[in-house]
């Protein structure tokens, strides 16, 4: 699991590419919380999910967790370039509704 990252304007943006599983997980989640931390005030995150190969239900509460945490900062959440799959998983859990995909 891969994290990048950017900053455009007010916008922290987190490129993830590998597999975001049980394996995977711990990493990216200490670094992307930092990376929240550290941007805390900024107007949202987006999530680019373009280079995401695999996410199970382990992703799902990493997502969550990312919301949430973002949501204390009063920044919003967004999810750009879902693969196919990870895109089928994000719309049948009903996140969309909360962190809406965006094409950017």
């Amino acid at each position: 699991m891969n994290l990048q990252w950017s900053r455009r304007g007010e916008d922290l943006y987190l490129y993830l590419s590998g597999e975001l599983d049980e394996h995977s997980v711990s990493d990216v989640r200490a670094r992307a919380d930092r990376l929240i931390d550290e941007n805390a005030g900024l107007s949202r995150a987006v999530f680019n999910l373009a280079g995401l190969k695999f996410m199970d239900s382990t992703g799902i509460g990493f997502l969550i967790g990312r919301y949430k945490r973002l949501k204390r900062y009063g920044m919003g959440m967004y999810l750009a370039h879902p693969e196919a799959g990870a895109d089928k998983i994000l719309a049948l859990s009903g996140l969309y509704s909360i962190m809406p995909k965006i094409q950017e």
